[in-house]
């Protein structure tokens, strides 16, 4: 690529979770400034655990930020495990010690989303994040992009990023604004002191409870401090979708009523759930238009029974910036580029994640019992490889190799 000689664009990205911050984080790698436009005053705590999986952990690597986010996260030693609801016999188990960096160079973390927000954060300088800044708008002001923020703030970007979730402004400005459909299920997340917490739930493992209609995910965070629990049970009439609803632990444990008394101790340990509505859309067929595009949530949000939508998140920063690094003299085609290579893989996580609320909640039965001989035979961690083996460089092979200016 001849170098041009041009200012480089203006980037703005809206959204200051985990793909907002990891896409500030690359294109400053690739010597591309950009400004983050953050709604909430400051980084919060907000949505408890995170599972980081070879593929995510490979891409905070290259972002230089594994060790600052090892500080706090879990590393998945002792490995992961499927359990029947009513007895806990465990249906399938993997020891990930040595395992999942033979396979596929990294290890698997657990953490608390706040310490993956903070080690994000550390890739990116101080002055390019603007917290209280909540996008209401954004249309052409002649060749640039005009952002419209609450209080009646704006700015001017030449490129504009949406990574601002499952009710994207963006999304709805290239796209329309369709509602999201409820799903019929709705999550429960918890958190337990680790000393009130039973021994079983604090080893350095991922368990995972099914049953009919329901499941249940524990798993160490906070280096070991707090263990965290997501749960998936049926909706009925609740349909809130904000990730700050709560509920009761009373409410949390009635939707276990029946199962395994050491799973139901420890909900009772918990402090007050929070609990929203899981909406589905349908995903879409591009991204992009003109010098806006999408990444994350806001293009391609997924249900939670991969543990991949962080990760895919992460993954779509690094593909747009060597992108954007590449074809910065035409940021619309580098964006269409970003968004063909990412687009087949996010779509099919969708699908595939989709499919599995379905396996994860059959009553007992036939087909329970085929689905809890698939799991004792097979292997996940060679399974789901197609998953955990991904590494955006293989795909970006063709493109210009001056991304990582950055050196630290």
């Amino acid at each position: 690529m001849t170098a041009s000689t041009a200012a480089p664009p203006r980037i703005a990205v809206l959204g200051g979770g985990v793909g907002g911050l990891a896409t500030a984080g690359f294109l400053r790698r690739a010597g591309l400034p950009s400004t983050v436009y953050e709604q909430a005053p400051r980084l919060t705590e907000v949505g408890a655990g995170i599972l980081v999986a070879p593929n995510a952990a490979r891409q905070l690597r290259r972002l230089k930020v594994l060790d600052v986010f090892r500080e706090r996260a879990v590393r998945l030693d002792t490995g992961w495990e499927f359990r029947r609801w009513r007895d806990g016999t465990v249906l399938s188990s993997e020891d990930l010690s040595a395992a999942c960096e033979r396979l596929y160079g990294e290890h698997t973390y657990t953490a608390h989303r706040a310490d993956l927000l903070t080690a994000l954060l550390s890739s990116v300088p101080d002055d390019s994040v603007r917290h209280g800044h909540e996008c209401i708008g954004l249309d052409h002001e002649g060749d640039a992009l005009r952002l419209h923020f609450t209080h009646g703030r704006q700015a001017e970007a030449d490129v504009v990023i949406g990574a601002d979730g499952l009710h994207s402004v963006v999304r709805g400005t290239l796209f329309g604004t369709s509602p999201a459909t409820y799903s019929g299920l709705c999550a429960f997340r918890a958190l337990v002191p680790a000393e009130r917490a039973p021994r079983f739930a604090r080893r350095q493992a991922q368990t995972l409870w099914i049953g009919p209609d329901h499941h249940l995910v524990h798993y160490p965070v906070s280096a070991g401090a707090l263990v965290n629990l997501v749960a998936v049970a049926p909706a009925g009439d609740f349909t809130g979708a904000s990730w700050a609803a709560t509920a009761t632990v009373a409410e949390f444990l009635a939707e276990f009523d029946g199962w395994d008394q050491r799973l139901t101790d420890l909900i009772s340990a918990a402090g007050t759930p929070g609990r929203w509505a899981l909406l589905d859309r349908v995903p879409l067929s591009r991204w992009s238009e003109g010098g806006v595009t999408l990444l994350g949530d806001a293009a391609h949000p997924m249900f939670p029974f991969l543990a991949q939508g962080a990760a895919q998140a992460i993954e779509d920063a690094a593909v747009l910036a060597r992108c954007l690094a590449a074809g910065i003299d035409d940021p619309p085609a580098a964006l269409r580029r970003y968004e063909q290579l990412r687009l087949p893989r996010t779509t099919r996580l969708q699908s595939v994640s989709r499919d599995r609320a379905h396996s994860n909640h059959l009553p007992d039965g036939t087909e329970q019992l085929a689905r809890d001989k698939a799991y004792a035979r097979q292997d996940p961690l060679v399974a789901n490889g197609w998953i955990y083996a991904y590494d955006p460089d293989a795909e970006l092979g063709d493109l210009d190799a001056a991304y990582d200016v950055v050196r630290d």
